[in-house]
């Protein structure tokens, strides 16, 4: 998890072109004779805790100011480089040692990075009764055990087949100091005990931006830029103006931009689309009326187009999606099990005893590609007699509405039009979806236990065929549940600066501390 699991996964308020330009004035860059930049992120940081953290950019900041034994590469393909580790190694399928590198220093008075912080980072977020939302991360986690100051050797209970592909270079990979920790109470949220990375954080100012500048302690490769700028500017249309009027660097944009880009990418800049790994669909609440009736779900499935609905909100540059797990990953679909047919949509309403309509609400966030695909939803539906209200919702709103900790409003749901970004393992698009999810990040509440059953088969099982089976089936049991129609993974567009070298994830995520001067 854009877990976009997406989760809250995705919370800040819009900042308008004027208000971030202001932030950026190329005189102060001047004036302090240093290197900036300038990126766009589509939230403001809530949790930089990687064990509780909420959003894809707090792992862009995290990845910046901490370090994992490993960590991705920037590349076109999904490789791993060595970060805090001088050595790994997986000894059999349950074991891996390594071997820390010297002199990696916490800030403040909290020393050199040790195989018990490698210890106490992962433990913690194994711990069932420390309630992280990425558990299932080290779902098979045994013990991490400490050989010396600087290596030990990770024990797991089953085999693991994300370990490598979403846990170790990812959030659920980076090494606390569990003295800092500690000393904080046992987590935190933006206020970070200490850092250890290239950058560390120079100032937040909520909802405005994030400064990150080079780690005096850090004894690794040198950053080229002396500060990044992370501006969080929750609306795409509002990054391009100012990517344009030269007050970005860096940004993704809007998915219906990236036609023109390609065309004609703006002065000054350079663009480049990548393919994305999140997914995009349309949920059910299966304890709402009258999506109680798994009839009624199979009718709405049928009455929508969803190449219709992509066209209309992506114009043209996303492709339709048969699941939640992205081509070019184990577990992809070929295609979907039930798709557009309004005489069969008709037919199941009246076996439902609701020919003549009804009447119920979507929720979505306040996106333009949102707005646009719940208004081709809503004239669909409208072809079958269900009259749809679409309740646009700011992100602060949005992520927390089938959160039953955050209050009552999962309660309301019916429809819901969703996004969520993942790893590049097929774990991370359906660890959501599964029983003990539900009133978390499941919110069309759709308990299945042999859907779980299935989940914790695909973690443990290595051989790739048998991973493929396992993650299809588990797509074809929530479309037959009738709670989704699955409709697009979209596609990334980055823009950036002529005079800059993005350090680039394959999906078009970046590696700030990869990030090049040209």
């Amino acid at each position: 998890m854009s877990k976009q699991p997406g989760l809250t996964r995705r919370q800040t308020l819009a900042i308008s072109a004027a208000g971030f330009a202001a932030l950026l004035s190329p005189k102060i860059v001047r004036a302090q004779n240093v290197t900036i930049l300038r990126a766009r992120s589509y939230s403001d940081i809530q949790v930089l805790d990687p064990a509780y953290r909420k959003a894809a950019p707090e792992d862009d900041i995290m990845r910046c100011i901490f370090n994992g034994l490993i960590r991705r590469k920037s590349a076109d393909s999904w490789e791993w480089e060595l970060d805090a580790a001088e050595s790994i190694e997986q000894i059999d399928a349950k074991t891996i040692a390594f071997k820390l590198k010297p002199g990696i220093k916490f800030s403040g008075d909290f020393g050199e990075m040790t195989a018990e912080d490698v210890k106490f980072s992962y433990e913690r977020i194994a711990d069932p009764a420390k309630e992280s939302p990425y558990k299932d991360d080290w779902a098979v986690l045994d013990k991490v055990e400490v050989k010396d100051a600087l290596s030990g050797v990770i024990h797991l209970k089953e085999p693991f087949a994300p370990l490598w592909t979403s846990t170790l270079p990812t959030g659920s990979g980076l090494i606390l100091s569990k003295k800092a920790v500690e000393a904080a109470g046992g987590k935190f949220e933006t206020t970070v005990p200490a850092w250890s990375g290239p950058y560390m954080i120079k100032e937040w100012s909520p909802k405005q931006r994030t400064i990150l500048a080079r780690n005096p302690d850090w004894t690794g490769n040198k950053p080229d830029f002396d500060e990044i700028h992370i501006l969080p500017i929750e609306d795409e249309k509002t990054a391009e103006l100012g990517f344009e009027a030269g007050d970005l660097d860096f940004t993704w944009v809007s998915v219906s931009a990236i036609p023109r880009y390609l065309k004609e990418p703006p002065k000054g800049g350079k663009f480049v689309r990548k393919p994305s790994l999140a997914y995009v669909w349309m949920g059910m609440n299966v304890e709402s009326e009258p999506f109680k009736n798994p009839t009624v779900r199979r009718a709405v499935q049928h009455a929508i187009d969803r190449a219709a609905v992509v066209d209309a909100a992506y114009f043209g540059a996303a492709e339709t999606a048969t699941g939640i797990i992205a081509p070019g990953l184990v577990g992809h679909r070929d295609k979907v099990l039930y798709d557009h047919d309004l005489d069969k949509a008709k037919a199941l309403l009246k076996e439902a005893g609701l020919e003549k309509g009804f009447s119920c609400t979507i929720d979505i966030l306040n996106k333009a590609e949102r707005a646009s695909a719940a208004q081709a939803i809503q004239a669909q539906l409208a072809e079958v007699g269900i009259t749809v209200t679409i309740q646009q919702h700011d992100s602060g709103t949005f992520w927390s509405l089938g959160d039953e900790k955050s209050g009552e409003a999962w309660k309301k749901i019916q429809l819901l039009l969703s996004r969520f970004s993942m790893q590049p393992d097929p774990s991370w698009a359906t660890a959501w979806f599964t029983p003990d999810q539900v009133g978390v990040w499941n919110w069309e509440r759709w308990n299945s236990p042999e859907f779980g059953e299935l989940h914790k088969q695909g973690l443990v099982e290595l051989e790739p065929d048998k991973r493929d089976t396992i993650y299809k089936k588990m797509q074809d049991l929530m479309e037959e549940s009738g709670a989704y129609v699955f409709l697009t993974h979209e596609a990334v567009g980055v823009a950036y600066r002529d005079n800059v070298n993005p350090g680039l994830w394959p999906n078009g995520a970046p590696n700030f501390m990869d990030f090049k001067k040209g």
